[in-house]
């Protein structure tokens, strides 16, 4: 059997990152993405299910059947590229130029799956035997509103006794270059939809009225100010973002009705959600407001401490690029927040993520090459262990 190269890895990586940049898959819409990383996975001997939840389109894939399972986790679905006019090349073209491939998911993450896949299928290839399991798990649900992807395959998972020791997740979390920064957990996400009500009137006799606008303004401003904690060694303080605010007719004689506004916190161990929640009831109820507020909780923050994969990883990331990377739990969320709770270590690695959901997005093909040989090395140091 003839070892791949590490240059023949990473053209079979680029190739596979440009195929899949080539299908339109915005969220909910595989576009074939995962059809086709079925296929070659099945043929480099994975057993493969595809699961279709609702709209959303997910694939499992196993090689193996002993414990412990490292699963390397990704989406296929990307975020719409917005004006075509305003991108260099098409944003579906996948083309390559000045040592990048350009297009939208590039980043984000289509480059890091072809990754992972290539990795896999070459680790296979050379260890038919390894210890323990390699698993994927692709979703086209993440840029969407996350629930019949991840969060349904980990159900459907665990329904059949199937456990998830190790997880990668392949979100771009490098700044600079590939492998300067590994994630070893990420915030909570607690977003907050708040009515204040008030009394309709003309703006000519605001004593006939009550204006929600002004009897919110004086709480917003408590909210926005207030310190909701120190965070800790893990997570940086709790922050708090409005992120809309609409009151009014569209007339300019009126006093509204309601003013509405969203919110969000994104949080660490220091205030769980069930204190911001109390937090912020407490401060509106001091304010003397009339309200309705709704809550929706995106997933509690994680931490994966040193062991058998933070210590893996970072190892990897060295050998291969010959500096220890930085840990972080910055940044937004993940679907890894939906395996860290059955118990999985779970990290983020990929490329850099400057780009993302942006005009232009591109992924350097040296990092491409650098994340293969990363995947490689880290199923290597962990399924090779009992051989």
């Amino acid at each position: 059997m003839t070892t791949p190269t590490h240059n023949d890895l990473a053209a079979s990586a680029i190739d596979l990152a440009r195929e899949l940049i080539r299908r339109p898959s915005v969220t909910p819409d595989d576009a074939g993405c995962q059809q086709l990383i079925g296929e070659r996975l099945r043929t480099s001997g994975f057993q493969v299910t595809h699961q279709r939840f609702g709209a959303v389109d997910n694939l499992w894939a196993r090689h193996g059947d002993a414990s412990p399972t490292l699963v390397l986790l990704g989406h296929t679905d990307v975020v719409p590229p917005g004006d075509d006019a305003a991108w260099q090349t098409p944003p579906f073209a996948g083309a390559i130029h000045q040592g990048r491939i350009w297009g939208r998911g590039a980043a984000d993450m289509k480059g890091s799956v072809a990754a992972m896949v290539v990795a896999a299928e070459a680790f296979v290839r050379c260890h038919p035997d390894h210890h323990g399991s390699i698993a994927l798990l692709l979703t086209s649900d993440e840029e969407g509103p996350a629930i019949d992807g991840t969060r349904r395959m980990v159900e459907w998972l665990t329904e059949r006794g199937e456990r998830i020791d190790y997880c990668i997740v392949g979100e771009p979390s490098s700044t600079e270059r590939a492998g300067d920064t590994v994630r070893v957990g990420r915030r909570g996400t607690l977003s907050g939809e708040l009515t204040v009500h008030g009394v309709q009137g003309h703006v000519a006799y605001p004593q006939r009225a009550r204006n929600p606008v002004h009897e919110l303004a004086p709480a917003l401003t408590a909210l926005i100010a207030k310190h909701w904690d120190d965070g800790d060694d893990d997570f940086p303080p709790t922050s708090f973002q409005v992120s809309n605010l609409h009151a009014g007719t569209g007339a300019d004689n009126v006093i509204p009705a309601t003013a509405e506004l969203s919110f969000n916190f994104r949080y660490g161990t220091a205030s769980p959600a069930e204190k911001l929640q109390s937090g912020v009831r407490t401060l509106l109820d001091e304010h003397d407001l009339d309200y309705a507020l709704s809550w929706r909780h995106g997933g509690e923050p994680f931490r994966t401490p040193p062991g058998p994969l933070r210590d893996t990883v970072i190892d990897a990331v060295r050998s291969v690029t010959g500096s220890a990377p930085e840990t972080s739990t910055a940044g937004g969320t993940s679907d890894g927040r939906f395996v860290a709770p059955t118990g999985a270590q779970v990290l983020e690695l990929g490329p850099c993520n400057a780009t993302i959901h942006q005009v232009n997005e591109h992924v350097a093909l040296d990092d491409l090459a650098t994340i293969v040989a990363i995947q490689g090395r880290i199923l290597e140091q962990l399924l090779l262990r009992g051989d």
